[in-house]
């Protein structure tokens, strides 16, 4: 019997949700080992070298803990193991923290604002040359993920909505091949996938992430029992994060290196690479996502995005409106339930960092 991907998606949440009601087992204590994921996307191509140059581990040796750095290829596959318990973190944008972790019972915690995609994500169609060109078509995308939220702002924008297409799930890992197919129009997805479809002939781009800046943020979600129960772990993700971000902005012969091994593990050579790095809003200092982390526009975003997750059922049967899961913020702001805060977006650490206190 074949399940449809809005039935799978509910068992799959029924089953995140008991994880994160059964945590405490899962997470409980302190520790010494610990797994972080990662998934290809240019402002995640940091923890490739941070990993495969021993970054990492002087970080974790100085807090004398082992924290294995681990690519998983399925982004959503990802978050679905970090959710379930086999991983301590995991890289994710602002709207899968939500819409899979925190929706299904998991409390996390936004480590690390790495950026925000500032048209690394886009809508890419062979045949329409606007948004409003769409309607009655199909689109593929990652269903449910920041390529679905970044559809749905599209569609709101122009006047039209869901109802108005019809969306194909399609994984980040098939998005090119599937384009290259006669029947598959139009595609939403992400850097370096974007760049490779718009290679191609009849590839028009007719909507991307820079209409919508600061909205599409990417991190490093921690399990929040997890790391206040282990600080050490946060404090070496982050020692290890802004040490690489250092080296990537001193125009160094070392930062070309890594950044060559970063271009080359994503499928690109450095000009490519370099070509992505400028539709990414970086935050290189920890300053910098202190900053943008207490704003009110983080605050903005996270409410479009709770009614995203709220609108497509993220939430369960039991939730009666987007304020359903409560998402707390470093000013005290919390936007939701306060009695079910499971997203928190804490600067702790980034001020450690930048105050030189790692």
């Amino acid at each position: 019997m074949k399940l449809s991907i809005s039935k799978i998606f509910k068992l799959l949440s029924l089953a995140v949700l008991f994880l994160g009601l059964t945590s405490t087992s899962l997470f409980a204590g302190t520790k010494k080992d610990f797994k972080v994921a990662w998934s290809i996307y240019v402002g995640w191509m940091p923890w490739d070298v941070i990993e495969s140059q021993k970054i990492m581990d002087k970080w974790a040796k100085k807090y004398g803990i082992n924290v294995e750095i681990v690519q998983i290829n399925d982004y959503i596959e990802s978050i679905n193991q970090y959710s379930s318990g086999e991983f301590d973190g995991c890289v994710m944008a602002n709207t899968d923290a939500l819409g899979i972790p925190a929706a299904g019972g998991v409390d996390s915690t936004a480590l690390i604002i790495g950026d925000y995609s500032n048209g690394n994500d886009a809508v890419i169609s062979k045949t329409a040359k606007s948004i409003k060109d769409l309607k009655g078509t199909n689109i593929n995308l990652v269903e449910l993920s920041i390529s679905h939220y970044l559809l749905a702002r599209a569609l709101e924008k122009n006047g039209l909505s869901e109802k108005d297409l019809t969306v194909v799930n399609t994984s980040d890992a098939d998005m090119v091949s599937a384009y290259a197919t006669a029947d598959v129009t139009s595609v939403v997805t992400w850097k370096p996938q974007v760049s490779e479809i718009q290679k191609m002939p009849k590839a028009n781009t007719i909507f991307d992430s820079s209409k919508i800046p600061g909205e599409i943020i990417d991190l490093m979600v921690a399990n929040t029992q997890t790391l206040k129960e282990n600080p050490e772990f946060g404090k070496a993700l982050v020692g290890a994060w802004y040490e690489m971000m250092t080296l990537m902005t001193s125009n160094s012969k070392e930062s070309i290196e890594a950044k060559t091994i970063m271009a080359k593990a994503s499928g690109t050579d450095l000009a490519g690479f370099e070509d992505q790095l400028k539709t990414t809003n970086m935050y290189y200092t920890p300053a910098e996502a202190v900053k943008f982390n207490n704003s009110d526009e983080i605050v903005k975003t996270m409410e479009f995005v709770a009614k995203f997750s709220f609108d497509h059922g993220l939430y369960g049967e039991g939730a009666s409106d987007y304020g359903f899961v409560g998402i707390e913020f470093p000013n005290g702001k919390v936007i939701g339930d306060k009695g079910n805060i499971k997203l928190r977006f804490d600067d702790t650490f980034m001020k450690m960092a930048a105050e030189g206190k790692l």
